[in-house]
Order: structure tokens, then sequence, then C-alpha cells
């Protein structure tokens, strides 16, 4: 599994996921009524405090006591088809403009994922982008999707002894038994979250809801337009709220687009095609230098997995106690090839890993997991696994599941263990609820011109979901060069500039602007 994580996540570290079809919008357009339903939610006032209460994990302790962030809960229905049936809670922390007199509004940001924490990803985006004008002009607004992080009920399927167990769980057997209990442990996944978070939020937490949950926080923080900027998963969010509320968008920066008429299966060999495009990258970077896998790119695929291979049969170990698994090395490798800021992290990695120790790569695969030192975990691959589960379709059709692992594995050498492809279900063929999207081309309606960034190096989201999407929505195309997962805001200057004067003056740039390598 490749998740969709934001390169956001990679300043943490280095400094220490198709459509859903939209239903009729339940919020209106701007200067109208809500519908009287939902009067009470659109007209709420958000009680602003301390963040301290929000840090649900230990990472997020630390930043939420800087007292220049506040938080504050933000009541919708669990259920849009039924708004008196039940509340839940999202948790949304902010960061106000710097410069009052100078206040534009609200700009409200999404990580990605899905998954991802909005509230634990703010603060270090609010670092990245310092005291320029965004901060002095605009509230830095995180917030959670339902389900995630800090908000009310959140997913929940593994305890961190069962999610530490699992991470050491190979299942690369494909022979028929070796399916059968891969299957089996999936279906058990699959029954965990029904039991320990509930059948009926798990049906209530696809991106169609939260897009709608996205218009109740504009009419809470008081715009009567929305500026939004999404990363990774939330340009999902982004181009479907786009659909529903299309009147209602101020500004909107989406990058590191997702291609909103792409197949699963398509999707999924696209990422793999990606990250094999990262680790060749890596490759040719660590030729130049003393590398494990050798001086010519050509074969370092065939060498990782010489040396990741004996992994299956006997673990490494690890400074703190632990092993680290093959399935983990894959992981901590992926979780570096997101931007090429980790790969003197990578190469520190694999050349530990090639003397016995494989601390570090342990290490990167416990950021890629939510893992945090006292062994807690963030519940972000879970939430991962429940939104992507509603999202979309499952795949069950055993001739499309074969044919996923084949090409997965014929573009993406790096990843194959040497087994033979299979036909194995995932947990969303075992899913407790139905989807409730499916790929399709975006309708929008009385949406401005908005910002779509797709970097040419993008593992995650490659370059060609960035056009198709600016294609589908009428938006303007900025091309990246590099080799990373989404770049706005993250200190590369002609970006920057571009996303800061769109976002202050509503100024795109001119057609076919591409940002050089810098």
């Amino acid at each position: 599994m490749i998740v969709l994580l934001t390169a956001l996540l990679v300043v943490v570290l280095t400094a220490a996921s198709c459509t859903t079809a939209p239903s009729a919008p339940q919020g209106t357009a701007v200067g109208a009524v809500p519908s009287p339903e939902l009067q009470r939610f659109y007209a709420q006032q958000l009680s602003w405090g301390g963040c301290e209460p929000f840090a649900v994990v230990a990472t997020d302790r630390r930043a939420f006591a800087n007292k220049a962030f506040d938080c504050a809960y933000l009541d919708v229905p669990l259920d849009y088809g039924d708004v008196e049936d039940r509340t839940i809670q999202l948790a949304v922390l902010r960061q106000k403009a710097k410069t009052s007199s100078m206040r534009i509004g609200s700009l409200v940001f999404n990580p990605g994922g899905p998954g991802v924490s909005g509230t634990s990803s703010l603060p270090s985006l609010a670092n990245a982008i310092g005291d320029g004008q965004l901060a002095q002009r605009f509230d830095l607004v995180g917030f959670d999707p339902r389900g995630v992080g800090s908000s009310k009920p959140a997913i929940r399927c593994l305890t961190p002894a069962e999610h530490d167990a699992q991470r050491l769980d190979l299942d690369v057997d494909t022979s028929p038994p070796g399916v059968e209990q891969t299957e089996k442990e999936n279906r058990e996944y699959a029954e965990r979250c029904a039991a320990r978070t509930g059948p009926e939020v798990l049906a209530a937490v696809g991106t169609r809801e939260v897009a709608k949950d996205l218009d109740i926080l504009r009419a809470a923080l008081g715009e009567p337009k929305l500026s939004y900027v999404g990363y990774s998963y939330g340009t999902r969010i982004g181009y479907t709220y786009a659909e529903m509320f299309g009147a209602n968008v101020r500004a909107m920066v989406l990058d590191g687009a997702l291609d909103p008429n792409q197949s699963v299966v398509d999707r999924l060999v696209a990422q793999s095609r990606g990250f094999q495009g990262a680790f060749d990258a890596f490759a040719r970077w660590c030729a130049q230098r003393p590398c494990p896998l050798g001086q010519n790119p050509a074969t370092a695929p065939a060498a990782y997995q010489a040396l990741v291979r004996p992994l299956i049969d006997k673990p490494a170990r690890s400074a703190d106690g632990r092993q680290l698994s093959y399935p983990d090395a894959i992981t901590g490798t992926v979780q570096a090839l997101y931007s090429q800021q980790l790969w003197d992290t990578l190469l520190v990695a694999i050349t530990n890993l090639a003397g016995g120790d494989g601390s570090l790569l342990l290490r990167l695969g416990d950021f890629y997991e939510g893992r945090a030192a006292d062994g807690s975990y963030a519940n972000t691959l879970e939430a991962f696994t429940a939104i992507g589960c509603v999202d979309d379709p499952p795949i069950t059709d055993p001739a499309q599941l074969l044919e996923a692992d084949k090409r997965s594995r014929e573009v993406a050498p790096f990843r194959d263990d040497g087994r033979a492809p299979a036909a194995i279900r995932d947990p969303c063929a075992f899913w407790p609820v139905p989807p409730t999207g499916q790929a399709h081309q975006p309708t929008v309606t009385g949406l401005p011109q908005i910002l779509v960034i797709s970097v040419t190096g993008d593992p995650a989201t490659p370059y060609q979901a960035g056009v198709q999407l600016a294609s589908a929505i009428g938006a303007r195309l900025l091309t990246v060069e590099g080799n990373q997962h989404t770049v706005a805001l993250q200190g590369k200057k002609c970006v920057d500039d571009i996303v800061t004067n769109y976002v202050v003056n509503l100024a795109l740039p001119v057609s076919n602007t591409t940002c050089r390598s810098e």
C-alpha cells in the first residue's frame, strides 16, 4: 500500500493517495440562507482556546503548547441525510493573521492522506511560511477531517501492539494458502474497524461528507468565500468542494493532484511507476558517491532487493530492541522517496542495513506508519483505509487484482519481492459499509479559475494527473521541475511567489508557466 502523504511531513522528519460522485449540496451559495435543517451548523460560533487538550499523539504536544495557535471544535452532522440523528466534532487549529489591519480572511489547508491530520501539520507549515504575506494577511487554518486525528469520534482499528505485529507480518506468500491467510487477515482488519469505530461512522467518512463539512467550516470562520490549499488527497477534497460549492470559492490551490477519472487499478500502477522513477533518480544520485547499491543505476533495483530480501527470513536488529521486517524496509524506503530532501537519510539507512543495523530504516518506517517514540500510533493509516474504502468501489474481480499486482511489479522492480503475482483482496473487499463514490469527470459551476500545481518527478501523484485535473476543471496549471511529492509553500521561491500572489491578489500565472529546478 502506498499512502498519498504530503511532502509537508518530510519537513518534520528532516528537522528531527479517484473522486467521489457528488450528491446535491446541503449548503447553499454565497448570500443565501442554508437549508433550515443545517442552519444551526452554519450559524455556529467557534469557541477558540488553547490547543493542548487537542494533542492526542505525543508528537503534537510541544507544537500545540505554542500560544501562537488556538483551537476549537466544529460541529457537523454525522449523516447529512438525517442531520438530527447525531453530531460529531472536527478539530480546527489556526494561527491568526499577524497584521490584523491587513487581514484578508482565513486560508484553510488540508495536507492529504487521506488521513493526515491538518491540525498536526499546520504548525510545521506555518513555520515554513514564516512572516510573509500569507501569515500577515490570513488566519492560517488546519482541520482534521471527520474520523481523523483529534476529531471526535476518531477512526480506530488496531491497538498499538496489533499495529506493531501487523508490520512484522510478511504477507509475501502468494501460494493459494498464503493468499487465503492474507485475505483472512484483511477480513479481520475490516471487522476490527467496524467493532472499534462503528459502522455508522465508517459509512460517513467519505470525501463527499468532508466537502460539505468544509463549507460549514467556511461559514463558521466568518468567510463569505473559501480560500483553500489542498495537497495530494487534499486536492480531491478541493475539487469535490468545487463541484458542490463552486460559487463559494475565492481562491483554491490544488498541489499534487489526483486524476479524477483514473480507476483504482490505474492509479495504483501509476503510483508504482512514479516511485520507481523516484528510486531511479535516487540510484543515479547514489551512484556518484559510496553507495551500497553500486555505481550502475540500471542494476540498483536488483541490488536493493538483494539487500532487503534476506529480511523475509531474518529481520534486522534495531537499536531500540525492535526488528526491521521486509515490509518495513520497503515502507521506510518509500517514505524517503517522497522528497529528495531525504535521500541523504536513505543512503545512510541502507548503508547501515548492509552492515546489519536496521534502526534508521525502521525509523523511516515509523514515520510513515505514524508511530511515536512511546509506541503509540496516530490513526493516519487506519483513516486512509477507511476513507478509501468508501470513496472507491472495491476491487474484487480476481482478473483485475492479478493485473494490478502484475503491472505494479513490472513497473516498480525495486519493490518486487520475486514472488509470483497474486489476486489478493484487500480490506475494502470486506468492508462493512458500501462505497459512496466512483471515478468521474468533475462538473463545476460558478467556479473561478483556480491553480493546480504538478511536479514532474512526483512519485505519489504523477505529473500527468495534475495535467488531467487542470483540464477537467478549467484550472491554470503550474509545472514544477523536481523530485518530490507536493511543493507549494515549502521553500521553492518561484512556486511560493506564484502561490502567494494568487492567494493574496487572485492573480494567476500566465499559461504554460514552469518553475525550474533551483
